[in-house]
């Protein structure tokens, strides 16, 4: 049975894990790079002191996949728009865990007062285009060729999902 749960500083080489094998065979992370498990622990640290919530999906003990946002802009009047990520590991995609990691992000986006979830989604990627559609993301933006990985340019969609929050914006 799948559960999803809070992420814990124990999940991280699994969550590495699953990452790295999204940069190094995927278009869904525009970076050439895999990543150290110093850089994972220091992103999940700020996580931790930002009040973002990271979400895993697991089974059997073993960490399948992942959930989360962060900052879409570093401007402050983006204050109240954040972009998700969802990865799941290459051997259980299919399973719709990524279906099961949507709804804590979108709920604990909307408990952190956000307004807009932005998804920037490689064009090509049908699976992930679909999957936020399924739960109300539109698109708004097409941009052409700018991204290069694996010998050829990538285009990026960009996707919106409008929240009714937050109660009462303020400017600061």
């Amino acid at each position: 049975m799948i559960s999803i749960r809070f992420a814990k500083e124990s999940d991280l080489p699994a969550i590495l894990s699953i990452y790295n094998d999204v940069i190094l065979n995927t278009t869904a992370v525009f970076e050439y790079k895999p990543h150290t498990l110093e850089m994972r622990k220091a992103w999940f640290d700020t996580k931790v002191k930002d009040g973002i919530p990271i979400f895993v999906a697991e089974e059997n003990e073993c960490i399948l996949g992942l959930s989360t946002f962060g900052p879409f802009r570093a401007w402050a009047a983006y204050k109240y728009s954040v972009e998700n990520s969802v990865y799941v590991a290459a051997d259980q995609r299919g399973r719709g865990i990524a279906k099961l990691l949507m709804p804590p992000m979108i709920n604990a986006a909307r408990e952190k007062q956000m307004h807009v979830i932005i998804a920037s989604i490689e064009a090509t990627n049908e699976a992930s285009l679909h999957l936020h559609k399924s739960f109300g993301f539109e698109e708004v933006a097409h941009f052409k060729q700018v991204g290069y990985k694996f010998g050829r340019w990538l285009d990026l969609k960009f996707l919106e999902l409008i929240l009714e929050t937050p109660r009462e914006p303020v400017e600061s």
